[in-house]
């Protein structure tokens, strides 16, 4: 068989819906992480990361047939050795598999754990939207208490805003557990099927597999049909109704606005209970909504998965690119973001030999530098600190090098002294 040569001048490129990044960019999601990654440290999150494959069937029989992840969205491949494996297209299936394996139920409940990272799914790239994309998510396990639905969506609520989100509200709802939800099923089935004809064509094929997912239907023809579809609410049992009115008094009581959003069920058929979304007002194209984070319980989803007792469970995901892509976005800047000061010359071979001797020396006191290395005159070396706007430059040359000193060159001034190297960083602390 031929194999498909790439032509030479075709174009060199990233796979479709993939990116680089880079600069300023890279920082922007390295200063979001670690923003993150602060708050949920504060809530009492534990870091973890697991794999980005992971074998094919922790998503089939978690995230469950019938959605779009699994029916069109996923990155499979087949081993060598025969394993089917998959590029994770969420976090959640991996941290209850991480939860299992490592034996966590042990450990006292709940477990919270953090994680972050890049996911995969193969969708039709849409403006701001990726094939490979990060998300953020944080998670409660082990402990079916109200209590920690609302600590999730508080914890999720104050990274968004600490990255600089201002109207943030939150849609909500609950879509029962297994005492209750066949009873909504069996209905909203009979609802659609009297409906049938109004439903979209994917909608149609939507009733066979997962009825739950038409209620979260982006085809306009559908749209009409949900506004009169029945409400999960209505079919709660006794302690999913409880457990509901519980998370919204918690809702009420830390002033977070929240709204009823009886077609609200989140993409993935593990959720149970509480689902919900996190929406910048007006975050969107024109002034439109903007759904930056989700999540929800689920119960059930560690025995789906190869546990022998169910795990109760709930947890939020929130979507990075999207934050990094607002206006609003504070353009955090990580920590190992240090604004340079001080550029490093060199010059002749003596002095080139020494240079990273000194470069460590400024490294171990925190003192970060810019340099070019790789140049020789010492024109070319002042011109870059020029044009880079570097307040004072390091110029270390032959002379230098036998003497054990250094120049340091005021570059608004033209002023400079020759400082000796054992006294160099007591001598940048006083022009610091």
């Amino acid at each position: 068989m031929k194999k498909n040569i790439k032509n030479k001048n075709q174009e060199v490129a990233s796979p479709k819906g993939m990116r680089d990044l880079m600069n300023e960019e890279y920082y922007s999601f390295q200063g979001f992480f670690e923003k993150a990654q602060e708050v949920a440290v504060y809530y009492g999150f534990k870091p973890i990361d697991t794999p980005i494959l992971e074998h094919e069937e922790i998503f089939t029989s978690g995230v469950g047939v019938g959605t779009d992840i699994i029916d069109k969205e996923m990155y499979t491949l087949k081993t060598k050795g025969g394993d089917h494996l998959a590029l994770r297209p969420e976090h959640t299936a991996p941290l209850v598999r991480a939860y299992i394996e490592h034996g966590m139920q042990t450990l006292p409940q709940p477990v919270m754990l953090y994680q972050y990272g890049p996911v995969f799914r193969h969708d039709k790239p849409q403006r701001g939207r990726y094939r490979q994309f990060w998300q953020f998510d944080l998670d409660s396990l082990g402990n079916d208490k109200s209590i920690m639905d609302a600590l999730v969506i508080k914890a999720g609520m104050s990274i968004l805003e600490d990255a600089g989100a201002t109207d943030l509200s939150i849609d909500i709802n609950s879509i029962g557990d297994k005492e209750c939800r066949n009873g909504y099923i069996k209905e909203l089935t009979s609802y659609y099927r009297k409906h049938i004809n109004e439903l979209a064509p994917i909608d149609r094929e939507r009733l066979k597999t997962n009825p739950l997912r038409i209620l979260d239907s982006k085809e306009e023809k559908t749209k009409g049909v949900n506004d009169q579809a029945p409400d999960s609410i209505s079919f709660l049992c006794p302690s999913c109704k409880k457990h509901f009115r519980e998370v919204l008094e918690y809702l009420e009581e830390m002033n977070i606005q929240y709204n009823l959003n009886k077609n609200l069920v989140r993409g993935l058929s593990y959720y149970t209970r509480t689902v919900f979304e996190i929406i910048e007002k007006e975050g969107g194209e024109g002034g439109t909504p903007l759904t930056l984070a989700g999540g929800g319980r689920y119960d059930y989803l560690a025995r789906q998965i190869g546990s022998k007792k169910d795990v109760s469970a709930v947890g939020i995901s929130i979507g990075v690119d999207r934050i990094i892509a607002s206006p609003w976005y504070k353009k955090l800047t990580p920590r190992i973001m240090k604004k340079t000061k001080i550029y490093f010359i060199q010059l002749g071979s003596e002095a080139k030999l020494k240079s990273l001797n000194i470069i460590e020396i400024l490294r171990k006191a925190h003192i970060p530098i810019t340099q070019s290395l790789s140049k020789d005159s010492l024109g070319s070396q002042l011109a870059i600190a020029e044009k880079l706007n570097i307040p004072y430059a390091l110029i270390f040359g032959v002379k230098e090098a036998l003497d054990n000193s250094v120049i340091v060159r005021d570059m608004s001034s033209r002023s400079q002294d020759t400082v000796k190297l054992d006294k160099l960083l007591e001598y940048l602390k006083e022009i610091k």
